[in-house]
């Protein structure tokens, strides 16, 4: 990528982003209108309130929050935004985000989505308003106003986490692939009624992801591959609910594969305290490789997931375009490494 790619991607995305006076054209009103709903929308009738939202919304106008002198000011912010601040997989992304930026100068504002997202939309609409340098986003996935707004923004925007062609830069890893991974190594190890098990997985769509990758492969093979899911948040007392439900309503399986290390620790918990040998009885595979699973018994095996270096190099690249140099590629694959436990 040459260092003329910021215009070019300005190009690519569009013009300008819109002004308070396209609002007023778009709706029809005043531009002293528009700003009464911006400020104080209870003094503006509801129809005409409904009206300039609607074209907020529709031409993707986000308001500038550093008003006046500040607003043609180089912010020294970068804005982040994660799914969840209690799991720790984004803690460590987060860690390898802010050491990167503040070597930089750079400051995170932080926002959590907790896997909404309309949330989503709204945080990015917050966060573009008070004229954040560059934006880092979780996963490929937004609302069509979302994506539209992002893409008429003329500031770098870096996707993470997951692996495939976004609005501009991303970092991340194929959760299909990590998916497929793991299945391989159930079936290569002997087992064949293999159930994957998960939480909160309308929302955390990477999860989903690793589940049709693992359910691809067991099909390819002739085997089922039966989900079982919770909408609860990944927890331990919820790895060892997912267990016992299980063990009773699919006698005969001989390994489950959790969509986390926290499920399948937390399985591997209630199977010592029931006398339930793994992995003699049933296997017991996760998906993150944090370090508590190994120091449980039997040590769990997993899928290695590089967070902290998804945090650093994406953040590097963010710099990097910043300061109008060039990065090799706007997508770059970290990979994962399967780590083999005593638990399979």
């Amino acid at each position: 990528m040459s260092n003329s790619e910021p215009s070019e991607r300005r190009k690519r995305r569009g013009a300008d982003n819109p002004t308070l006076a396209d609002v007023a054209r778009e709706s029809g009103v005043s531009t002293i209108t528009v700003s009464r709903v911006l400020n104080s929308p209870d003094s503006v009738r509801q129809t005409t309130r409904e009206r300039v939202e609607a074209a907020i919304e529709r031409i993707g106008y986000v308001r500038n929050m550093l008003a006046g002198s500040l607003a043609s000011a180089n912010s020294r912010f970068i804005a982040v935004i994660v799914p969840s601040l209690s799991n720790v997989v984004f803690i460590e992304v987060i860690h390898g985000l802010q050491t990167t930026f503040e070597k930089h100068g750079y400051q995170i504002l932080l926002g959590n989505t907790e896997y909404d997202i309309r949330r989503e939309h709204e945080l990015v609409q917050t966060f573009l308003g008070w004229s954040s340098s560059a934006l880092v986003i979780t996963g490929l996935r937004h609302d069509a106003a979302c994506t539209a707004m992002l893409k008429r923004w003329q500031k770098p925007v870096m996707e993470i986490m997951e692996l495939g062609q976004g609005i501009d830069l991303n970092v991340g890893l194929s959760h299909y692939d990590a998916g497929r991974c793991m299945a391989q190594h159930l079936l290569d190890q002997g087992y064949r009624r293999i159930v994957y098990a998960g939480a909160q997985m309308d929302g955390n769509y990477r999860a989903r992801l690793r589940y049709e990758g693992h359910r691809d492969l067991l099909e390819a093979h002739g085997l089922e591959a039966p989900l079982a899911e919770w909408p609860d948040a990944s927890a331990l007392e919820i790895g060892a609910k997912a267990f016992r439900h299980v063990m009773v309503q699919r006698s005969g399986t001989d390994a489950i594969h959790f969509a986390d290390d926290t499920l399948a620790a937390g399985a591997i918990l209630h199977a010592n305290r029931a006398g339930i040998r793994v992995p003699d009885d049933v296997a017991i595979a996760g998906f993150t490789g944090l370090p508590f699973g190994q120091h449980i018994t039997p040590r769990l095996t997993t899928i290695v997931s590089p967070r902290e270096a998804i945090g650093r190099i994406a953040a590097q690249q963010v710099i990097a375009r910043l300061e109008g140099k060039a990065v090799d590629a706007s997508v770059c694959d970290v990979g994962f490494e399967l780590c083999v436990g005593e638990s399979t």
